[in-house]
């Protein structure tokens, strides 16, 4: 009869424990699958810019605000047309800026305008690659007095191309690792459950070089610069995940 009573009050307490006593933790394990193979590839691709643009501005100084506008707009008018004259279209020459700053005199008491100084800058985009140099010769010729910032880039049906080209080196050199890696180690690949990619491109600094020019000031040449593009560098990293069977 004890042991009965022993049993019931095991219960008894069991029931207690497990309604007000503290919880009892529990682990569970899953079986999943091995992790998947994952290699890289990369992939890159020399190529020559096909777009320059060059930033180039007009600065002038004068007493009256009327004299440095007319002036501004006169070399502007001019430096533009020398442009267009070379087959730029005037939707490839951009206004950047358009400024007008007063002088003042500080020396004596209160400040007072001695004059005015006003720039315009504009932004050349060049398609045809072999007017970059004609278009710093000209511009400087005809009025131009900031000319620089020249940068390269690739059109994009350009870039668009060689990416594609970039991209399917470092898919079949990330692919060709799998295989070696897949032998040497004896495991059989199975689909590809994954694909990452990264991209980056590196553009050269334009170096300048000097010749001379058939045109000359007075019995003295001009000096011609000479901008080479150089190559831009397009990269493509691929990263492939592979089940292993």
């Amino acid at each position: 009869m004890s042991n009965w009573k022993n049993i019931l009050l095991f219960f008894v307490l069991l029931f207690v424990f497990s309604k007000w006593g503290p919880a009892i933790p529990f682990s569970t394990t899953t079986q999943s699958r091995g992790e998947p193979l994952i290699v890289m590839g990369e992939g890159k691709v020399s190529v020559t810019p096909d777009v320059a643009k060059i930033n180039l501005g007009i600065t002038e100084s004068g007493q009256t605000l009327k004299q440095v506008q007319s002036a501004i707009n006169s070399k502007s008018k001019t430096v533009v047309d020398a442009i267009k004259k070379l087959g730029i279209s005037e939707s490839d020459i951009k206004t950047t800026s358009y400024n007008v700053f007063p002088q003042y005199d500080y020396t004596n008491p209160g400040s007072r305008i001695t004059g005015y100084q006003a720039s315009t800058n504009y932004e050349v985009t060049i398609k045809d690659f072999d007017k970059v140099n004609d278009v710093l010769t000209v511009v400087s010729a005809t009025g131009a007095n900031i000319v620089g910032g020249v940068s390269f880039d690739l059109s994009e049906s350009l870039k668009n191309e060689k990416m594609g080209e970039a991209r399917k080196i470092a898919a079949d050199s990330a692919k060709e690792k799998a295989k070696s890696l897949a032998g040497a180690a004896g495991i059989t690949l199975g689909k590809i459950i994954n694909v990452t990619e990264g991209q980056g491109i590196d553009y050269p600094r334009p170096y300048l070089m000097e010749k001379s020019l058939p045109i000359t000031d007075g019995d003295v040449p001009i000096a011609r610069p000479d901008i080479q593009p150089g190559q831009t560098d397009l990269s493509v990293t691929v990263s492939l995940s592979y089940e292993i069977r």
